[in-house]
């Protein structure tokens, strides 16, 4: 019996599950972590069993994308054993799309897998194509494994996505190198805005900021823009560029408020339910899940609960020149 699907209080459906496996990373991106992490304790986790039983529920109520998210999903033991559990959805047509956020370091080992189970766009954070300063900015990472992580994407045949941090005084020289690289490799690229998500210490937010607005009108002193109406119900919004054919897509938290088409929740690795990723509510739906584990009805009602509770929109803001809204939690633990 189908369920009634998920609609939030503004008449939203909610069809859209972003799920962050592990809160572990083979990087400490500046933006994102601090570089001695306190990772969360195992027992803490959601199992991989824990996170089929989570998702199913959502596929049940109407969820039909599923992105999976960490820190880096990939690094979490066993994660192939979920993908394969999730496949089951997308072969009784009740999942739309599965897919993957990453940052590339472990696709050469997985690509073909995944694509056999039936992932077929995979998005990857790359900030830059300089060696010395992927190693600062990652400071754990390594840029050839990740090229090569790229390279087997594709050969896999997944489409691959860039998502790119904008970062003052860190890439944006390489504003066109980037767009020509993608270009070159008919990838599409999309742009992301620094958010204030952690006491990362040493960080200024503020310097780094590097508004959307004015990385698109560089763009534009080279290239033609055409705006595309296609809306994911997300946060990016895309323009073609008329020379190279590609999509560019501009993901702008703090400039462009783009929560009311918000078909999306948040869920971490811990089982807390993010019903917006600008604010600090959240729902506990691993209390009910290990509660009652042979009977799913408590998760769905406290699923339902939650979504009941889901706002109209977020606050981030550095027009005033100071963080508002800014969160305490790590990116890494929400997932990206």
């Amino acid at each position: 019996m189908t369920q009634a699907p998920l609609i939030d209080p503004f008449a939203r459906p909610i069809n859209y599950l972003r799920v962050s496996v592990t809160d572990r990373c083979d990087f400490r991106c500046v933006y994102c972590m601090a570089e001695n992490m306190t990772f969360l304790p195992k027992k803490e986790l959601l199992t991989l069993e824990e996170l089929d039983r989570m998702c199913s529920a959502f596929v049940g109520l109407g969820v039909e994308k599923l992105r999976i998210t960490g820190g880096e999903p990939l690094v979490r033991r066993g994660i192939m054993t979920f993908f394969e559990s999730m496949a089951r959805h997308l072969d009784s047509g009740a999942l739309r799309e599965l897919t993957l956020t990453t940052n590339g370091s472990q696709l050469r080992r997985f690509a073909q897998d995944l694509a056999a189970l039936g992932v077929k766009r995979v998005n990857i954070s790359l900030d830059t194509l300089d060696e010395k300063k992927f190693a600062d900015i990652t400071r754990w990472g390594r840029l050839p494994q990740v090229l090569d992580g790229i390279e087997a994407a594709q050969e896999a045949g997944m489409r691959v996505k860039i998502n790119t941090v904008a970062l003052k005084g860190f890439n944006e020289d390489e504003l066109f190198t980037l767009v020509d690289w993608c270009a070159g490799r008919g990838m599409d690229l999309t742009f992301i805005e620094v958010m204030p998500m952690g006491d990362l210490g040493n960080e200024d937010r503020l310097d780094q900021y590097w508004p959307l607005k004015d990385l698109r009108a560089r763009l534009e002193e080279r290239f033609t823009t055409i705006d595309l109406a296609e809306n994911t119900g997300g946060p990016a919004r895309y323009v073609r560029l008329a020379e190279t054919g590609q999509k560019i897509g501009f993901i702008t938290p703090l400039t462009h408020n783009f929560c009311e088409s918000c078909n999306r929740v948040r869920l971490t690795c811990t089982g807390e339910l993010y019903m917006c990723l600008g604010q600090e509510d959240m729902a506990d739906l691993r209390a009910p899940l290990r509660a009652h584990p042979e009977d799913d009805a408590p998760l769905v009602e406290a699923i339902r609960a939650a979504i009941a509770r889901k706002p109209r929109g977020h606050d981030f803001d550095y027009s005033r020149q100071q963080v508002g809204g800014q969160m305490s939690r790590h990116m890494s633990h929400t997932g990206g």
